[in-house]
């Protein structure tokens, strides 16, 4: 039986004007995220920023973070960095898209609490985009409660052309979902669906889900539910590998059978079963580069495997990790080198400040 005779509505949703079912055919139109205004919210009085934010970090390593915006030279060299990631998109032919600059600083809340908020430079958090339609995450993080509206211009002309765009339950985000374990380390509870766009891979026809401290196991079940009503989706859960965040700094798809891995998270014998079978890139050691404003950074540095995949061929790849550069190119994987000075400090390298749109590819099954 063909893929059209068993999901002939999402086949046909290729013609439309959002297509992307993966991580790593064609790229031919993207949105890429902007620095301007980004800022961290104050730690001790949001749990969510804490757990958002530093999750790694103990209560009394946390009071020495300073929140408000981030140094102006940190935001204007990664508006640098990203302009000049705009124009290697579009010179390898893809149409590239910004979002609307918001004022994070301007403070919002609910009856339950108040924030401010955070940054517009990681589109692919808080919107996942399966075929045809955009869904729109229930961040765990406050600050991030209306972060979707520098998309939503976008949005909003991807859904007069064709598009579909729905929305996961707005979250309370209530302090009952903030929980301590035994350490008096911050996760994620299950009072409400929470989880991130970045918690998740897509596979064609499958759809890896990390269970962490981003993503909780009700965002799961609301995911797997909702997919189920698109048609054809297979959610696959992962619990146990990396608690703490995304899943995009420890499993990058290359191409169909083969994956990149972290291998400080991942072991040989740890493999996640549908990727049984595949053949491994393991990712070497990145360097560990200090961080310029003196404090810690909201990404570690195996952020630098967190690479574009412009086509199954050719990947946009961190130049400060020479040895994942030669790794790449001797899987015959042409590399296009750049950096993002400030990654680390702001959290996210080349797959987090994209979101692909349009990919050549539709709802293949990679995985039989």
């Amino acid at each position: 039986m063909t893929a059209q005779e068993i999901m002939p509505e999402v086949v046909d949703a290729r013609c439309s004007v959002v297509n992307s079912w993966d991580e790593f055919t064609t790229l031919r139109e993207v949105i890429v995220g902007d620095a301007t205004h980004a800022q961290l919210p104050s730690m001790p009085a949001d749990p969510s920023a804490w757990l958002n934010c530093y999750p790694e970090l103990s209560a009394s390593e946390l009071g020495g973070i300073r929140a408000g915006r981030f140094p102006r030279r940190v935001i204007e060299e990664t508006n640098e960095d990203l302009a000049g990631l705009v124009a290697i998109l579009e010179k390898f032919g893809s149409t590239v898209h910004r979002p609307a600059v918001l004022d994070h600083t301007a403070a919002f809340g609910t009856p339950d609490w108040s924030t401010t908020g955070f940054s517009c430079y990681c589109p692919r958090d808080l919107t996942l985009v399966i075929g045809s339609t955009l869904i729109e995450t229930p961040s765990p993080a406050r600050a991030r409660y209306f972060e979707h509206f520098g998309l939503r211009p976008l949005l909003q002309d991807y859904l007069r052309r064709g598009a579909r765009w729905i929305a996961a339950p707005r979250p309370r985000l209530a302090d009952g979902l903030y929980l301590r374990d035994a350490d008096g380390m911050p996760y994620l509870g299950e009072d409400e669906p929470a989880f991130e766009a970045a918690n998740a891979l897509r596979l064609g026809r499958d759809l890896l889900y990390q269970v962490s401290r981003s993503g909780n196991e009700s965002g799961l079940r609301w995911l797997e539910s909702t997919l189920d009503l698109l048609g054809g989706v297979r959610v696959h859960p992962l619990r146990g590998i990396y608690g703490y965040t995304h899943i995009d700094s420890t499993i990058t798809f290359l191409r169909p059978g083969l994956v990149l891995l972290n291998p400080e998270r991942i072991g040989p014998d740890a493999i996640p079963e549908p990727l049984a079978g595949w053949d491994v890139l393991w990712c070497p050691p990145p360097p560990d580069e200090p961080s310029p404003d003196g404090q810690p950074g909201l990404s570690g540095p195996w952020i630098s495997m967190n690479l574009l995949m412009l086509d199954e061929e050719t990947a946009v790849v961190d130049a400060g990790h020479p040895e994942l550069l030669a790794a790449l190119e001797q899987r015959g994987i042409t590399v296009v080198p750049h950096r993002l000075r400030h990654q680390r400090a702001l959290g996210g390298g080349f797959h987090c400040v994209t979101l692909d749109t349009v990919r050549a590819g539709g709802p293949e099954s990679y995985l039989g």
